[in-house]
């Protein structure tokens, strides 16, 4: 009766949730800087941290409240640019946050765990720990820690930068067409390459080379873009909320 509570209690991440006190934003901090420089120590620390947890996927919601609060306050600056009011703005910043951070991780993290897991580890998998009897297998709750970390470059090019440089990449100048449009070939490429270290880190999966086949597509498409197509005024992340950004820039 005891074994069977224990099975039923909440996941550690979601209990965490709000014991601010309890949660590591010191590393949640090294992993933001480390995820630009080096993203293989990142996954590197993470896969140590089964040794003591039997469990590769991290408890700690400090990454994710970190990187939601940075999404909100880029959407009150695009939405104070670009918006009209201050209804718009906080729409625009919960879009961000809600919306373009945790719904498209959310959604990811689905895919991956059932693609990843049965196609490229065929391995038993559970949500938030170890699938039981020792086995090892794909958690959901690791493939969230991935694809919110993955996100990081997306906000850092598309969401920070692009916001500071619109004003010269939104221009109707094929040099600015380049530098707006390589700035999301290389927020893309990072997002595929820290994807790819995330679940290469996991010694139970093969072929895991497989998850960097979008990079030389991507390759592909940025150089027929740079004719053809402007992805500063075409696909800013402020255009999904609603905003006409042409007629603001």
């Amino acid at each position: 009766m005891a074994q069977r509570k224990s099975t039923m209690r909440l996941p550690p991440f979601f209990r965490r949730l709000f014991k601010f006190t309890s949660m590591d934003f010191e590393t949640a901090v090294w992993e933001m800087t480390q995820l630009i420089v080096a993203p293989k120590k990142v996954f590197r620390n993470i896969y140590y941290h089964v040794r003591f947890k039997n469990s590769y996927h991290r408890a700690d919601p400090a990454f994710t409240y970190l990187l939601s609060l940075f999404f909100l306050m880029t959407g009150v600056a695009w939405g104070s640019a670009y918006a009209d009011g201050v209804g718009p703005t906080i729409r625009i910043a919960l879009v961000f946050v809600l919306g373009h951070f945790l719904g498209t991780s959310l959604l990811v993290s689905t895919l991956m765990y059932f693609l990843v897991g049965r196609v490229l580890g065929k391995r038993r998998q559970g949500l938030f720990g170890a699938p039981g009897n020792g086995d090892e297998g794909l958690e959901f709750g690791y493939c969230f820690d991935v694809s919110i970390r993955a996100f990081l470059p997306l906000w850092v090019f598309l969401y920070v930068l692009q916001f500071l440089f619109m004003p010269l990449i939104a221009r109707d100048y094929w040099v600015s067409n380049f530098f707006g449009n390589t700035m999301y070939l290389l927020a893309l490429s990072y997002y595929f390459v820290i994807t790819f270290l995330g679940y290469n880190a996991l010694p139970f999966l093969s072929r895991t080379e497989v998850l960097l086949a979008p990079v030389p597509v991507l390759l592909i498409i940025w150089f027929i873009s740079l004719f053809t197509f402007d992805c500063a005024t075409n696909l800013a992340p402020v255009l999904w909320c609603g905003v006409n950004l042409r007629k603001a820039v």
